[in-house]
């Protein structure tokens, strides 16, 4: 084992992750301080990476994914849920759907609500302008200038206007940006794509700061715990190779694993519950008994129509035409390889009494599962449908004091009543939407559900077989006010109960978002890079936001 004053950094960064890059290049920047990052993945310069359309290729490599899976689900059956998370530089900004969605402006208000003060929608837009490089450019509510470039897509499917036109018939509002003023409505959505090729957090922040000497990053390196003086992190110990090293953080260790992995090393170095940590023979160094609790996610399903025209992606997805896509986005890259197919969305509320939209849809010209395992035999679309704030909890915990050995995951997903009857209204508006008439020229039968499922009974049982996970984890070290026994971090990130260690990832979110997660990740580090640094936080935003007039008495 070696400690040399060579092995001294002032800031060491766990995870190379959509938190990890944004901190690795806003702590580095100035060029005074020395920043190490450790990541247990290793390079993320794989084709299959940087194209979008590749999108479920490297979510389903074990070169990139930890793979991990839940324990057998109550709620579903007893299904185990795949969670993937990315292990390579990026993180899951690597694998993901490439989807650039900030979530709700209440989400924000809310938590500081739960205790996160200092993280409403105001403080928070202006670090969400300060992460952005929006294509279409700049304005009260987008940035124009930041690293984390995003655009649309170029809506050439036809099937994706008729989705947007057949909301505004069902009585839903259209929304000129459901990152901006307006998230209640239909419209375009954003993805994190820059010159046709995937913008990760890797890409656009830690890549242009591996140019500083003040900048070390360590790939293949498995953080085994986090090293304390009295109640101070001082440092971590990290393998490779069969190799053990020890590097000391003069200022702060901060741990960016996400929501699987952070409350994984917090137990493994004694921060969690005693009852938890004792009996693996974890010596106790602060007693949270929050940490690896509040597991949220987002479940969807897959809302599938047959389409009677040949103008859906099904035509490409014979090896040829895979083929000449690859190879167009390999010489001039644009094309079908370019995106995400992602490219229409919507927000709608599930009922009246509610002030801000509770469901999410992604529209996708095909048939087909996230993950890319189950193509529908025909022409079709889609719209991946569920609702954003579940009230079902679960938790992460050790199976062992093995570093090596996963964590027991188990989401409890659809275990609170109110989750079901929300599905019941996904499934029965969406329904409603796609009979609309701007998909009349070109609607075929219901793949799925299936005309059939109308009855609450019937919704119940398709859900529970066929629901898949978001892939968005969240919650499980979560930020609250430090009186709160079960908060695990303070406004400012750091774990309450000991010195120089913060998380900043997404399992510090109080709630989860009513959206995908990269967004807010990226954005929640950089407001956490003021904070560590000691900086002025950016001046609050007073930009207005719609919300809906007649939400009490009227669902649209």
């Amino acid at each position: 084992m070696r400690n040399g004053a060579h092995d001294l950094y002032d800031f060491v960064i766990i995870g190379a992750g959509s938190a990890g890059c944004v901190l690795a290049d806003r702590l580095s920047a100035d060029g005074s301080t020395r920043v190490l990052v450790l990541e247990y993945g290793g390079s993320d310069r794989s084709v299959f990476i940087q194209m979008p359309s590749a999108l479920s290729i490297p979510m389903n490599m074990k070169t990139y994914n930890w793979m991990y899976e839940s324990e057998p689900e109550p709620g579903l059956g007893g299904r185990r849920m795949h969670c993937p998370r990315g292990k390579v530089l990026g993180g899951s900004s690597s694998i993901n759907g490439l989807v650039y969605m900030r979530g709700a402006p209440a989400d924000f208000d809310r938590w500081q609500e739960e205790g996160a003060q200092g993280w409403s929608y105001a403080d928070v837009l202006p670090y969400f302008q300060k992460a952005e490089a929006r294509r279409e450019g700049g304005d009260a509510y987008r940035g124009s200038d930041g690293p984390l470039a995003n655009r649309y897509g170029t809506l050439e499917n036809p099937l994706y206007k008729a989705f947007i036109t057949a909301a505004e018939q069902a009585g839903y509002p259209a929304s000129d940006d459901v990152n901006g003023y307006r998230q209640e409505g239909f419209g375009r959505m954003d993805m994190t794509v820059k010159d046709g090729v995937r913008w990760s957090a890797a890409n656009a922040y830690l890549r242009p700061a591996m140019k500083r000497s003040n900048l070390k990053v360590e790939t293949h390196a498995r953080v085994e715990r986090i090293l304390f003086e009295g109640r101070r992190a001082v440092g971590v110990r990290w393998s490779r190779g069969g190799a053990v090293h020890e590097v000391r953080a003069a200022r702060e260790v901060i741990l960016s694993g996400g929501s699987i992995n952070s409350p994984q090393l917090l137990k493994l170095s004694g921060i969690g519950n005693p009852e938890e940590l004792r009996p693996l023979g974890i010596e106790v160094m602060a007693d949270r008994p929050g940490v690896g609790e509040n597991l949220q996610d987002h479940l969807e399903i897959y809302f599938q129509q047959a389409c009677t025209q040949p103008i859906t992606l099904y035509s490409q997805m014979g090896l040829f035409a895979r083929g000449l896509i690859g190879a167009r986005w390999l010489l001039r890259k644009d094309g079908l390889g370019a995106t995400n197919h992602f490219e229409a969305c919507g927000f709608i509320r599930s009922r009246p009494g509610i002030a801000s939209p509770d469901i999410q849809y992604h529209f996708l010209p095909l048939a087909v599962t996230y993950d890319g395992q189950d193509l529908a035999s025909e022409h079709g679309y889609q719209a991946h449908v569920g609702p954003m704030r579940s009230k079902s909890r679960g938790w992460v915990r050790l199976n062992s004091a093995d570093p090596f050995e996963a964590p027991r995951i188990q989401f409890n997903y659809l275990t609170h009543p109110d989750d079901r009857t929300e599905f019941r209204a996904a499934v029965r508006l969406t329904r409603e939407i796609f009979a609309q008439e701007a998909f009349a020229p070109y609607r075929g039968r219901e793949i799925a559900p299936g005309a059939g499922v109308t009855s609450d009974e019937a919704i119940d049982a398709f859900v529970e077989e066929k629901v898949e996970s978001a892939y968005h984890p969240s919650c499980t070290c979560r930020m609250g006010a430090p009186s709160d026994p079960l908060a695990v971090l303070d406004p400012q990130m750091r774990v309450i109960g000991v010195e120089g260690l913060r998380v900043v990832d997404s399992s510090a979110m109080p709630s989860i978002t009513n959206a995908n997660l990269n967004a807010p990740t990226i954005m929640m580090a950089e407001k956490a890079a003021d904070h560590i640094l000691g900086r002025p936080l950016l001046a609050p935003s007073n930009a207005p936001v719609y919300v809906a007039a007649n939400w009490q008495s009227a669902q649209r």
